[in-house]
């Protein structure tokens, strides 16, 4: 399975609502200068994300987006659905020999279970303990 840059974007935009859940709204126009992105692109990706109350809107000259839920309700499987449609390493797995179907199936569930238990707030709150200590000298 290949996540494209509707996905990758999309995460980017949750997570950054989640950084800021209970702040007020945040435009799009602030996202794509934090991350150097497309502006218009991501106008495109958060359509579908509002169509599946997953963020809502809110107008005017202070609006932008806000998360419709709270993150930790909201999982990083709700979002790849979203974007990218169903979670699948193959396409027609029904047609395979038994023992590539139970393969393919193995490492599906596996995707599914890591997504389905990763929420906004583990992303938003994430931090790399390995990079501090790659940095750390010891005399």
């Amino acid at each position: 399975m290949r996540i494209s840059t509707k996905g990758r974007y999309g995460l980017t935009i949750m997570i950054e609502l989640a950084k800021r859940y209970g702040e007020g709204p945040t435009s799009l126009k602030s996202i794509a200068q934090t991350h150097n992105l497309s502006e218009h692109y991501l106008e495109q990706l958060i359509a579908p994300l509002r169509n599946a109350r997953l963020v809502k809107s809110i107008r005017g000259a202070y609006g932008g987006y806000i998360l419709a839920d709270d993150p930790r309700n909201i999982t990083a499987g709700d979002i790849i659905r979203v974007l990218e449609g169903p979670i699948t390493p193959v396409e027609g797995i029904e047609d395979e020999e038994p023992a590539k179907r139970h393969l393919w199936i193995k490492i599906r569930d596996a995707i599914k279970d890591v997504l389905d238990n990763t929420t906004l707030e583990d992303l938003a709150s994430f931090t790399d303990d390995n990079e501090q200590d790659a940095y750390m000298f010891y005399i």
